[in-house]
């Protein structure tokens, strides 16, 4: 007879009971359908109130919220296909690499990589190891990215020379200059009283700064420019932003130097050069000679199998075999591989933390051991080495710089565009 009881409960949990149990719960459902893979409504709903509260935290006025719902699921929808290409091509962030990612963020923002995933867990309402996969899947986006887009783009020698020489590349690659001001006004049409006194009133200042009065602190005092409560601190510059004849003046003047009284329509100005940037003045780096080849996890071929496969390649040269020949048949640097693995004269600082740090552990003329970086893995070896003057190669180096990403930017919406028309996406929300 102790069966009846049981019986009753089994009915209760499967009818609902309104005096003993909860209201049943809603199921999961799917929002989208992406290839092989499905987007749920929960992911859905939790990254639309992260990009509201991320709004909201800043101050600014939330979109239409169908608008912004097309936007997160479209968003969504990207990275998912992202996600698919880094799995059939083999591209896995380790728990190691994943580690120092988050170390290295941590300390730009001068905390422990514990605080700063705590800080963004509680920003986002997120639990840590949530907070840590999403880390995960921006590095293996940004990864798939670099292969698919940013190792196809190639700038050419007369390209960077086109733009150093355009009057925007001019522009770009100026030095900045930090400067402050003192402004003595005038009207319109001064009298010769008016300028006298002006002037007069320029050389007091001159006289007070030759004595070792503070710059900023007359300002404040004299100054009659918008500026004056800041010490005169107009912030940084570039030349070509400054009327004449005051873009000739800073150009010509070196930090804490302060110029001859520049006359303008407002009055009467002192400049002060507080600091400055640029690559004008010679400075010496080292530059390493050095060839590698590069060998990418891809579907068919596992990262083990990758490694094992830079192994055999070290040992054969190692025997004897031409460096430049094996580089030509195996490496997979699109850049370096048809000139048997060459990347010519490279500073260690333009490199990948792992390839510079074997580099510099490396002889001249010796090999390095198979190492492996965010790219795939490598041997490499170094030619040679030298100090040369950097001015020219930084400006060439930031040309190239700002080419490159211009075109990044260009090339890798015309291709998150063209996968999504190529996948097959099926709407369920």
């Amino acid at each position: 007879m102790a069966i009846k009881p049981l019986k009753t409960l089994c009915l209760a949990l499967l009818l609902g009971s309104p005096a003993g149990f909860a209201a049943p719960q809603p199921l999961d459902r799917i929002a989208a359908i992406v290839d092989d893979g499905i987007i749920m409504h929960s992911q859905f709903a939790r990254r639309l109130d992260e990009v509201r509260s991320t709004i909201a935290s800043r101050g600014g006025e939330q979109p239409p919220l169908e608008e912004l719902k097309r936007q997160v699921l479209d968003r969504l929808i990207l990275d998912e296909l992202q996600m698919q290409i880094a799995e059939r091509s083999g591209i896995r962030i380790s728990d190691e690499e994943l580690n120092e990612t988050i170390a290295g963020l941590a300390a730009r923002n001068q905390v422990s990589s514990e605080q700063f995933l705590q800080s963004l867990a509680s920003t986002g309402n997120l639990s840590r190891d949530a907070v840590r996969e999403q880390i995960r899947q921006e590095i293996t986006i940004n990864r798939v990215r670099q292969y698919r887009v940013g190792e196809q783009i190639q700038i050419s020698e007369q390209e960077v020379r086109n733009f150093l020489n355009s009057t925007l590349g001019q522009m770009q690659l100026a030095d900045d200059y930090h400067l402050a001001n003192i402004l003595v006004p005038l009207s319109d049409n001064p009298s010769h009283a008016e300028l006298d006194q002006a002037r007069a009133k320029v050389d007091d200042i001159l006289a007070r700064l030759k004595k070792g009065e503070d710059f900023q602190q007359l300002a404040v005092r004299y100054s009659a420019s918008e500026n004056a409560f800041d010490g005169g601190d107009m912030g940084w510059r570039k030349a070509a932003q400054l009327p004449p004849p005051f873009d000739t003046a800073v150009s010509q003047m070196q930090p804490g130097e302060v110029s001859e009284p520049l006359r303008t329509a407002g009055g009467i100005i002192l400049l002060k050069l507080l600091d400055k940037e640029g690559a004008d003045s010679a400075s010496y780096r080292e530059e390493v000679h050095v060839r590698h080849i590069l060998l990418k996890p891809s579907a068919i071929r596992t990262p083990e199998a990758t490694e094992q496969l830079a192994r055999r390649l070290h040992q054969r040269l190692k025997n004897g075999e031409d460096f430049a020949a094996l580089a030509r048949q195996f490496s997979e640097d699109p850049g370096s591989a048809r000139n048997g693995g060459e990347l010519n004269w490279v500073s260690p600082d333009s490199l990948v933390p792992a390839f510079r740090e074997t580099m510099a552990h490396t002889a001249i003329g010796d090999l390095s051991q198979p190492f492996a970086s965010q790219f795939g893995w490598h041997v490499l070896q170094v030619l040679d080495r030298r100090f040369s003057d950097s001015s020219e190669a930084q400006r060439e180096q930031q040309a190239q710089n700002l080419l490159h990403n211009r075109k990044y930017e260009e090339e890798l919406q015309l291709w998150l565009r063209e996968i999504r028309d190529e996948a097959y996406v099926e709407i369920k929300e």
